[in-house]
């Protein structure tokens, strides 16, 4: 009975805590540096892995988070990521655009912050400096639609793609059959808007670089943070700490409490990691390929399909 009530009193302790610290609703806030009494925050926006749901939608309802939060006086944005989905990388652009005419920021590069993590970093704006570390690889301007050519191997099994369709492109990247030169046009007046998009927010997000400048850079190419420095793409080198501690001199703050957003992890996850959602969750056979034959835009570094 002793253990019992023990257990419970800590728990309540617990809850009690973490009330005070986060609120009552997800993400929770965490203190991660500074000063705990500290009333005045800098909130830490973490982006990382690949750019798509449910991470996406976590990184969007942290922004919210901290828009609707007074005490927040200025928001270090860290990246670590190769990017995503076109569609989820400029919805964080898009949300981080609007926070920053409430609040200054610093963004920071992690080990890669490529492509669609590029995209998401010039919502901090122009006068937002970028650190990256001097390990970090960023760039990778461009854009991708994964997609695997099947038809041969098809063939030598004897399968023939024969959908039941009301137009020539309703079957568009089907891997089962080549792409035509009608396709192809299509698909590429597709990426090439993406692109355009892509070399705008830039355009925009850096002061030293102009829509010719971009486009020169915008091969896809990865570069080292060193490189990147020398094209105007980031502006210092140097770590998390160095980022941090620049915004905290913008902000004029003696004493500041960092805090991060973390999302509660279920047992599962808390057992099997990052993989947990799709071991929960698993899929017949036909799903996974209906699935795998969506075509996704993607500011991404590298080949992945999601």
């Amino acid at each position: 009975m002793l253990l019992i009530a023990s257990v419970v009193l800590n728990l309540t302790q617990l809850t009690q805590y973490k009330d005070y610290q986060a609120g009552n609703q997800a993400p929770y806030e965490r203190f991660v540096d500074g000063e705990l009494a500290a009333k005045d925050k800098i909130a830490e926006l973490r982006i990382e892995g690949v750019i798509m749901p449910p991470y996406s939608s976590h990184i969007l309802q942290t922004i919210e988070r901290i828009s609707e939060d007074d005490s927040v006086k200025g928001v270090l944005i860290t990246i670590d990521s190769p990017g995503g989905l076109v569609a989820d990388s400029h919805r964080i652009y898009d949300k981080l655009v609007k926070l920053r005419e409430k609040v200054p920021m610093v963004v920071s590069f992690g080990r890669i912050a490529a492509s669609g993590g590029y995209y998401a970093a010039m919502g901090a704006g122009p006068d937002s400096p970028i650190y990256a570390e001097e390990t970090s690889w960023t760039g990778s301007i461009g854009v991708i639609i994964p997609r695997y050519d099947l038809s041969k191997l098809a063939a030598s099994f004897g399968v023939q793609s024969d959908s039941i369709k009301t137009g020539p492109l309703k079957d568009s990247l089907d891997p089962f059959q080549p792409l035509t030169d009608q396709e192809r046009r299509v698909w590429d007046t597709i990426l090439e808007e993406s692109l355009n998009r892509f070399v705008g927010v830039i355009d925009k997000g850096r002061k030293e670089l102009d829509d010719a400048g971009v486009r020169q850079l915008a091969t896809g190419q990865v570069f080292t943070s060193e490189q990147a420095l020398q094209l105007k793409l980031i502006d210092k080198i140097g770590d998390r700490d160095a980022a941090l501690a620049d915004l905290q001199q913008q902000l004029g703050l003696e004493q500041v409490r960092v805090v991060r957003y973390e999302y509660p992890a279920n047992l599962v996850d808390s057992l099997l990691g990052s993989r947990a959602e799709q071991l929960e969750a698993p899929r017949d056979p036909l799903s996974r390929l209906l699935d795998a034959n969506v075509p996704r835009a993607m500011y991404l570094f590298g080949r992945h399909t999601p």
